[in-house]
């Protein structure tokens, strides 16, 4: 499953983070509530995927070189938001 779910991932983040709350329970361990993931399936996609995958890692927490890839994530993230507001004032 956590393979799939990687290369889901890669096409679509949103539609990852669905089938993880579908089908696991990785979202529920890493983050409390609803409310952390449903914003995070909104604003930052790649950031929570990030977040609940290090997480899990073994640890049950976010430590060392994770926080390395929860970093790069948001600035993917950021990335992509930035790079959609230009296209849509070049237009």
């Amino acid at each position: 499953m956590p393979c799939l779910v990687l290369l889901l991932a890669f096409f679509s983040p949103r539609l990852a983070i669905v089938a993880m709350a579908v089908f696991s329970d990785v979202l529920s361990r890493s983050m409390d509530g609803i409310l952390l993931p449903f914003i995070g399936f909104l604003v930052l996609p790649w950031t929570t995927l990030a977040w609940a995958f290090t997480w899990n890692l073994g640890t049950n927490g976010v430590a060392g070189f994770e926080w390395f890839v929860v970093g790069l994530a948001v600035l993917v993230d950021l990335g992509l938001v930035g790079s959609g507001a230009r296209s849509r004032r070049d237009r």
